[in-house]
């Protein structure tokens, strides 16, 4: 089966989610570390910089936000997780 389309516009949209913390995009940070669509709906799979990160609801707000601009999805399920554990390499060489 091809690669459904609306996986690669659903990262190209998360891009649009700003960590407030940090001023980058949660893709370039490597917050994000998979998405699906399964059934019209966009699952993704994401972390945070910190547990307890205070910000976590604005980007989880953002990440919902942003996957129902996706032609195609209906709904977004978030799914935080700490495992692997983020840390500052991750974030896209050059972005600093």
């Amino acid at each position: 089966a091809d690669a459904d389309p609306r996986v690669a516009a659903l990262w190209n949209v998360l891009t649009t989610v700003i960590d407030p913390e940090l001023g980058l995009d949660v893709v370039t940070l490597g917050l994000v570390y998979g998405v699906e669509i399964r059934d019209d709906v966009a699952w993704i799979t994401h972390t945070l910089t910190t547990p307890g990160c205070p910000m976590e609801r604005i980007i989880t707000d953002g990440l919902r936000a942003a996957g129902l601009l996706v032609d195609g999805v209906c709904g977004v399920e978030t799914h935080l997780v700490w495992d692997p554990a983020w840390h500052s390499g991750m974030i896209a060489p050059g972005a600093w």
